[in-house]
């Protein structure tokens, strides 16, 4: 009898089951019993690999397909060097034991290059959008301006006797959880000993109340819409504790995620290493306006590092403290949200989880086409639903499983202090649903914040096609009466209130009769108590030609690590007659080598037979000419993801192979580089291919001027 397990050996297994009870001959209906049996834990085993369902009278054993087991994937990620943490040697120094930072080998750092190309393609040149690179390093002003310095900021909570830090949300999450499937199994082993009329309270470990269990899935499905109050009453309330020492947690404080510097060798200038590239974007728009010509709309769009010093960073590549995002920021006329291209997309299908289904407590996405999103009033405009559609077609295009992908929309009190609304692109895995994709509605904050700080106008000017009669409010201040009580402050005074929005003008003038008191504040943030007497709002008309708006901004930001870690794990799959052998499934697109090439024959010279030519056609190849069985170099780059494979033998190319379904087909060397070429670029299928070429099976080996060629598709 073979029971294939991992974290422990076969013998072990076999006393787990001897211990258990249970004779190998008896049938265990649920994988449940075993696992959480004692005698399973305490010889260290961490999870079979396999479900066992049957082990019947003739001691055969029937399988269902392997679940997915994130350790085998992880290992395989560090063994072909996919990503590992950065300064690992010093690992063992407390002084360099730094979490949440990454480095990339080379065939992580070509998959994110080969993402980022096809996002280029998707995005930049087929939307015409506008690349500019900006610092990394942003001025304290600038950020403060922005609001990041007062609300770019999580909940932490201590605890007071290890002084470990947690995200608050995140503990609470994790300790709920955890509750909650420690009852399940509770419940599931009770039922197993003494049927459905065993007594569940007898149970060693407590059994939650369906009520319990449903606030808890609440609050689990909400989390993210607390704020600090909320999220302390909750520590109070349900007990949460450290899951180390169990000990309670400290009430929780804000804690701001910008990694602060200073610039300069004098230091007196404060700074921060950029949170997003956004803001980088906006204080060029006047550039990029005037580099369009001045029209509107139009996109710009930046690729590079963005940085969060994350209270606790753990999910590997999920949760990081530098990270590569690719952000677009799309500008447009508030009056005509429509987008030119909408109906383009507005047949696209995209699972919605809307706020109104997360406040009934709802984790089940809608499915309806991006244009009836718009008409039910889901989506507020067609800018942002066609950038909805566009982002899904995207992740789909590399790979996405898009069964694993919804679209969730931001609680009321959980979008950032910039956005009016928000939706995120989550991708499921085996850590939840993780939020790869924000979609903001930035409506025009960041313009107008920047431009009432600088006194520069952050706007478009548009031409009418014939004059418009306007009314405008004008401030005007009695400086000959304020002169003397307000001296040099005034003129501050004076710059503060011509800065008064439409709203704040018509709520001051309704007070300037009563003869009270308003407080405005200058920008270096003192405050002065002005009489109403001192200054009236007049109403004025005037004709104008030109019409000057400030617009508002759609902002779609792609977290690219989160993207290509769930990817990989959208891709990960074990052949099911080799429990050893991982395979990564990427599209021929974004594999990080697209063609290995395997020499049969010592000869040396024969290697470059096709790798010059790969080379030409500018196809990333891989040659391995290891001593190793030619299934063993197959298998090694099935984990790396390589989707097609050559043989070389004697005079010429004799053999080929496909990555996942390891079918081979032959045809001449120039009829095979043409099919490798039109399979990189997806014009045609490895379905076409078998078509239109005979399925190889037999090894010849004295064939001249032939090529077998392998395809690796699912």
């Amino acid at each position: 009898m073979r029971i294939i397990c991992e974290g422990c050996t076969i013998s072990v297994l076999r006393e787990v089951l001897r211990s258990a009870g249970t004779s190998e001959k008896c049938m265990f209906t649920k994988f449940r019993h075993i696992y959480s049996s004692k005698v399973f834990r305490k010889y260290g085993c961490t999870r079979l690999l396999y479900n066992v369902y049957d082990i019947s009278r003739d001691m055969s054993l029937k399988f269902e397909k392997p679940e997915f087991f994130r350790s085998r994937l992880e290992e395989l990620l560090k063994k072909r060097f996919f990503y590992a943490p950065s300064f690992e040697l010093y690992g063992g120094m407390k002084l360099f034991c730094v979490s949440g930072l990454y480095d990339y080998g080379p065939p992580g750092m070509a998959l994110e290059q080969n993402i980022l190309e096809v996002w280029r393609k998707h995005f930049v040149l087929e939307e015409n959008m506008y690349e500019i690179g900006t610092s990394v390093i942003t001025p304290h002003e600038v950020l403060e301006t922005s609001g990041h310095v007062a609300k770019f900021s999580d909940w932490m909570c201590k605890d007071p006797s290890t002084g470990e830090i947690f995200r608050a949300d995140h503990l609470i999450k994790e300790v709920l959880k955890d509750r909650l499937e420690k009852s399940e199994k509770a419940r599931s082993r009770c039922i197993e000993i003494g049927g459905d009329s065993f007594d569940l309270n007898s149970c060693e470990t407590p059994i939650l109340e369906e009520k319990v269990i449903k606030q808890y899935e609440k609050i689990i499905s909400q989390i993210d819409s607390y704020d600090g109050k909320g999220l302390s009453e909750l520590i109070e309330k349900y007990d949460i504790r450290n899951p180390t020492t169990n000990i309670p947690v400290e009430a929780p404080v804000a804690f701001n995620l910008m990694f602060g510097t200073q610039i300069g060798a004098a230091g007196n200038i404060s700074g921060y290493l950029r949170p997003e590239t956004a803001q980088g974007q906006f204080l060029n728009f006047n550039k990029l306006l005037e580099f369009n010509n001045g029209k509107m709309p139009f996109a710009s769009v930046t690729i590079g590092k963005s940085f969060r010093n994350e209270i606790s960073p753990r999910s590997g590549l999920l949760r990081v403290r530098e990270f590569t995002v690719a952000e677009i920021e799309h500008y447009f006329d508030p009056l005509n949200k429509n987008h030119k291209r909408f109906n383009e997309v507005k047949h696209v299908k995209i699972k919605f989880l809307t706020r109104d289904m997360q406040i009934s407590g709802s984790e089940e996405a809608v499915e309806i086409t991006i244009g009836d999103s718009v008409l039910q009033g889901i989506l507020g405009n067609t800018t942002l639903a066609y950038f909805l559609a566009r982002i899904q077609m995207f992740l789909i295009k590399i790979g996405v499983d898009r069964n694993r992908l919804r679209f969730r929309q931001h609680m009321q009190n959980e979008m950032a202090h910039y956005a009016s609304d928000c939706w995120d692109a989550e991708l499921l895995t085996s850590y939840g649903w993780i939020e790869c994709v924000g979609c903001a509605d930035r409506a025009a904050y960041d313009l107008m914040v920047h431009s009432k700080k600088t006194k520069e106008k952050l706007v478009v000017r548009e031409l009418l096609p014939k004059p418009m009669e306007i009314k405008e409010w004008v401030v005007n201040l009695n400086k000959k009466k304020a002169g003397p009580l307000f001296k040099k402050d005034l003129k501050f005074i004076e710059e503060a209130m011509s800065t008064w929005s439409d709203e704040d003008k018509t709520k001051y003038r309704d007070q300037a009769s009563s003869g009270s008191e308003i407080i405005v504040k200058i920008a270096d943030g003192r405050q002065f108590n002005v009489p109403t007497s001192l200054f009236t709002i007049d109403e004025l008309k005037k004709t104008i030609n030109i019409r000057e708006y400030i617009p508002n901004v759609i902002e779609p930001s792609f977290g690219i690590s989160r993207i290509l870690y769930s990817l990989i794990e959208h891709s990960y799959w074990i052949r099911s007659d080799d429990i050893d052998r991982g395979v990564l499934s990427f599209l021929p697109m974004i594999a990080p080598v697209k063609c290995l090439l395997v020499p049969l024959s010592n000869n040396s010279m024969f290697d470059p037979i096709i790798a010059s030519k790969l080379c030409q056609l500018g196809i990333s190849y891989k040659v391995d000419d290891s001593s190793a069985a030619i299934g063993r170099r197959y298998s090694r780059n099935d984990e790396l993801g390589t989707p097609f494979g050559i043989t070389v033998d004697f005079q010429t190319v004799n053999d080929g192979r496909e990555r996942d379904s390891t079918k081979q087909i032959r045809a001449s060397e120039e009829k095979i580089l043409e099919v490798i070429k039109k399979l990189l670029e997806g014009a045609m299928s490895w379905e076409d291919v078998l078509k239109s070429f005979p399925v190889f099976t037999k090894q010849e080996t004295n064939v001249a001027e032939t090529i077998d060629f392998m395809e690796n598709s699912l």
